[in-house]
C-alpha cells in the first residue's frame, strides 16, 4: 500500500469523518492504522495560502475514517528546538 498513491484505495469510499483525529468508532490514533492513504491530488487552500490534504485511515477496527491534515495534533516525536 502506498500512502501516495494517486488513485485511492476501495476502503476510502466508505470513510467518515474523524473530528479528533482519532478513529470515530473506537478512539484509536492513526498511529495504529492499518493502511493510511493521503489525498494529495486535492489540496484545499486555507485563508492563509496554506494548504491541507484529506488524510485517510483504515483502523484496526476495519473502520475507514479520514482527517484534514491540519487537524493533525503536535508530534511528541519531535523536538522543539526553540
Amino acid at each position: 500500500m502506498d500512502a501516495f498513491s494517486p488513485t485511492p484505495p476501495a476502503w476510502t469510499e466508505t470513510a467518515i469523518r474523524g473530528l479528533q483525529f482519532r478513529c470515530p468508532r473506537c478512539h484509536a490514533s492513526a498511529n495504529k492504522a492499518q493502511k493510511a492513504w493521503i489525498n494529495r491530488r486535492a489540496p484545499v487552500i486555507t485563508e492563509d495560502y496554506g494548504r491541507r490534504w484529506q488524510e485517510f485511515y483504515l483502523c484496526e477496527c476495519e473502520q475507514a475514517w479520514w482527517a484534514w491534515s491540519s487537524d493533525r495534533p503536535p508530534s511528541d516525536l519531535r523536538e522543539d528546538k526553540g
